[in-house]
């Protein structure tokens, strides 16, 4: 998801996002483990996409405040 887009969701939309990239990630290192992960470099990806999210979250939640 594109960085725009996340800011123009609200905090409940965005915590739903972290989650299912959190599952996603969980799923890629099981698979990774176990040998059958095809593009390792999608981990990186998806890890970056929670740091995303995550500093998103903040700052909306420090405009607020």
């Amino acid at each position: 998801m594109e960085l725009n887009k996340m800011r123009e969701l609200n905090v409940i939309e965005l915590q739903t996002e972290l989650e299912k990239s959190k599952k996603e990630l969980f799923n890629l290192r099981f698979q990774h483990v176990t040998g059958q992960l095809e593009n390792p470099v999608k981990m990186k990806e998806v890890k970056k996409e929670i740091a995303r999210i995550k500093t998103v979250i903040r700052e909306k939640e420090m405009a607020e405040a």
